[in-house]
């Protein structure tokens, strides 16, 4: 070992590197030197121009006739300017003309100059070093200002060129944190995006029988339901180069570039093959192409036409896995989802309440749960919510532990997250006392309709507490998941929404502004009756918008030709429906008086009421058969 080390250094002591030393020259450096600079002047001007503070001015006859008196002790002679030392202690400031000497004005006044105390003091340096300081500082700032606008040249000269190149960035199996063990309540699409890795890890098993490596997955799913989670996992599980861009990273100002970043984004995918692609909110650039509407060279449009041939042209393009995610699936060209580009078209919906609770198993790990929390419980409470919504939830309740300096979270911490998620924190506004009691009215009369009716879902939580724009709320979460809705159940909704109006009329006689919301709910749902799902007297018609192809692929909403008779049916259709619901609301309120009048006191005492609170007014709720219909 020693010996390799003498032949490669000669027996002598490792050279040492020298550190290169290095100027950014930006605005901030500039600056800096600039007030340093200042500074040092502004420090040294006075100490080479030093003028005693009991100093006063004299003229020089003054300063001559104490001379031949005897009154100064020292004379110091600087260029024009003559300090007289007195012997009292008082100094004296005089000034000759330029060039005349102080000596010769002394000796021509008839003094001895022998016998007087002058000291010649040299001020030619000082100003020399005060002329160079004064010169050098604007030469540097300049000095340094051109080579901040060479440098900012120089960057421009170089995004110019760099425009076209991709801006995705490259992930490795050990740069990121998230397994597909992180990811839970879509296993559908974790199945598909497994097989996809292991394409990708043993190619030969699937060649021996002759299988194609799919080009292509595509996430299609409403916010947080977790499509760019997949796609963290996938980046950690793949053992191959991963690079993520988002689609509207290859838009820019200039004409092409997008189509540039793209044979970019692709030629480096290729090298590094196998390889997988990732493009989050592909709908940026991935919408279905104008038919003459729009122009041809439309920079997003050529774009896509660029991803579709990298995806699937005359160039092989093997080993390398597009993965795209959007929530506007049906905006998408149709020559990007058909096979050999996006070979599978995988729906990523909000999870059921297994998948909820395995949601919840993930992001309660590291949160440590009191006695009374029951996961089952708060996975059927939690119907409807995203992947996102319960992580943002179990974080919600993790705070609020902490803010009451406890250590453990409550089922009470759990049930104020899930309503500040999904309604937003609360409001102390203040109310008068009627105000309060038209909102404890309107509240309960939502949940005594809702309750005394076999169909509807039980009441879970009921508040006059003022959360978002709602001056109260009721919560009435489906008890369970529901994949049909029937006419039935629909009607039951809609009363349960008209019994806040159907309590104001009953208790005060009067109507009132608070229903705005209720009738805005109720209407789209009684229009989707009779429009959408034929559940009228005008039959299983679609009267609706609808979704019309072109033969170009495009794909639009378009309303139907529905003449204005039909219309007003419509119109009328909708009307006695909702007067039908307003009308069961109004009779279930009135024999059912007493439990209104219960629960709105206790509202107006408490201001909340959860489910047992309620059940102890009202009574147990009676469920009859989902099955049923009405005629």
């Amino acid at each position: 070992m020693n010996q390799k080390k003498n032949q490669t250094n000669g027996g002598k002591k490792p050279i040492r590197k020298i550190k290169e030393f290095k100027i950014n020259f930006d605005i901030k450096t500039i600056f800096i030197i600039f007030f340093v600079g200042f500074f040092l002047l502004t420090l040294l001007t006075p100490l080479f121009n030093s003028t005693p503070e009991n100093a006063t001015d004299v003229n020089i006859s003054k300063v001559i006739g104490d001379v031949k008196n005897d009154r100064i002790d020292n004379i110091i002679v600087e260029d024009t300017k003559i300090t007289a030392e007195y012997k009292n202690g008082n100094v004296g400031i005089a000034y000759i003309e330029q060039g005349d000497s102080f000596r010769q004005i002394l000796t021509d006044s008839g003094i001895n100059i022998d016998e007087v105390p002058i000291e010649n003091k040299d001020t030619q340096t000082s100003a020399a070093i005060i002329q160079i300081i004064g010169n050098l500082i604007p030469a540097l700032l300049l000095f340094f200002l051109f080579m901040f606008i060479i440098r900012q040249a120089r960057g421009a000269q170089d995004s110019v060129f760099s425009f076209g190149q991709s801006r995705a960035k490259r992930f490795m199996k050990d740069k990121s944190n998230v397994t597909f063990k992180d990811v839970a309540g879509v296993d559908e699409a974790k199945k598909e995006l497994e097989e996809i890795v292991d394409f990708l890890k043993h190619p030969e098993k699937y060649k021996k029988v002759g299988a194609r490596t799919p080009k292509g997955v595509i996430l299609v799913g409403p916010a947080g339901t977790g499509k760019t989670l997949l796609a963290k996992a996938v980046a950690g599980e793949a053992s191959v180069p991963f690079f993520s861009i988002a689609g509207s990273e290859f838009m820019e100002m200039l004409v092409g570039i997008g189509a540039a970043r793209v044979r970019d984004l692709f030629g480096q995918a290729k090298k590094n093959s196998p390889s997988i692609i990732f493009i989050d909110e592909i709908d940026a650039i991935g919408r279905a192409r104008a038919s003459g509407v729009m122009p041809a060279h439309d920079e997003r449009e050529q774009t896509l036409n660029q991803i579709l041939v990298e995806m699937d042209g005359f160039t092989p393009n093997e080993q390398v896995v597009v993965i795209a995610a959007t929530n506007r699936g049906d905006l998408l060209d149709s020559a990007l989802l058909r096979p050999g580009r996006f070979d599978r078209r995988v729906i990523v919906d909000y999870p059921d309440v297994e998948g909820r609770k395995a949601i919840i198993a993930i992001h309660s790990r590291n949160k440590v749960a009191g006695e009374n929390v029951d996961w089952e419980k708060v996975a059927r409470r939690t119907v409807g919510f995203s992947g996102a919504d319960i992580e943002n939830m179990m974080n919600e309740a993790a705070i609020k532990a902490a803010r009451a300096n406890r250590d453990k979270v409550t089922m009470e911490d759990i049930e104020e997250a899930a309503t500040r998620v999904k309604l937003g924190p609360e409001k102390k506004r203040l109310q008068s006392d009627f105000d309060k009691k038209i909102t404890a009215y309107h509240e309960a009369g939502h949940a005594i309709v809702s309750h005394f009716q076999p169909h509807t879902d039980t009441v879970h939580r009921i508040s006059i507490v003022s959360r978002g724009m709602a001056l109260g709320y009721t919560l009435i979460p489906p008890d369970s998941d529901k994949l049909h809705e029937t006419r039935t159940h629909l009607l039951e909704r809609l009363a349960v929404i008209m019994g806040g109006r159907a309590a104001e009329q009953l208790v005060f006689n009067e109507d009132t502004t608070g229903a705005a919301n209720d009738f805005d709910q109720a209407t789209n749902i009684a229009r989707k009756m009779v429009t959408d799902f034929g559940m009228s007297s005008l039959g299983p018609v679609n009267y609706g918008p609808t979704m019309d192809i072109t033969e170009w692929g495009k794909a639009y909403w378009e309303q139907s030709s529905v003449s204005q008779e039909m219309m007003a049916k419509i119109d009328t259709e909708i009307r006695k429906i909702l007067d039908v619901a307003f009308e069961k609301a109004a009779t279930l309120l009135k024999d059912h008086r007493k439990e209104l009048d219960g629960v709105a006191e206790t509202l107006m005492k408490k201001e909340n009421m959860d489910q047992d609170e309620f059940e102890k007014i009202v009574g147990k709720k009676s469920k009859q058969n989902e099955n049923s219909t009405s005629h």
